[in-house]
């Protein structure tokens, strides 16, 4: 039997992806849609279909990861979600006044893992 040729290349590590969603009114934003591999490609896919805004953090990414789907965030991430969402008004209101997007935050991302919204 030949040698296959996949084990001389390196293998990638699989992307993970977490998709939010808040609407008003709500305590906070939930894990809509979560995954890693294939399903992460795709929630970033649909994603950028719909003009979803894609912010990337690996830190981020790995946090909500342990949060259950339909679950709310859990308050240790409150604060860097909210300066997500702030800069993502501002992006929106940019592109409305033809102003340049602002950069993305500096966030500093909690270390802690959650345990779904304890």
């Amino acid at each position: 039997m030949a040698p296959s040729d996949n084990s001389e290349q390196p293998r990638k590590p699989l992307q993970s992806a977490v998709a939010l969603a808040y609407k008003s009114g709500e305590a906070a934003p939930k894990v809509v849609a979560k995954g890693r591999g294939l399903v992460a490609e795709q929630i970033i896919a649909v994603a950028a279909e719909h003009g979803v805004h894609i912010h990337e953090s690996k830190e981020l990414v790995s946090l909500l990861m342990e949060v259950d789907l339909d679950h709310q965030i859990p308050p240790l991430l409150y604060r860097v979600i909210a300066e997500l969402l702030a800069w993502l008004y501002h992006i929106e209101a940019a592109q409305k006044t033809g102003q340049p997007a602002p950069a993305a935050p500096d966030l500093s991302v909690p270390t802690e893992a959650p345990k779904n919204g304890l």
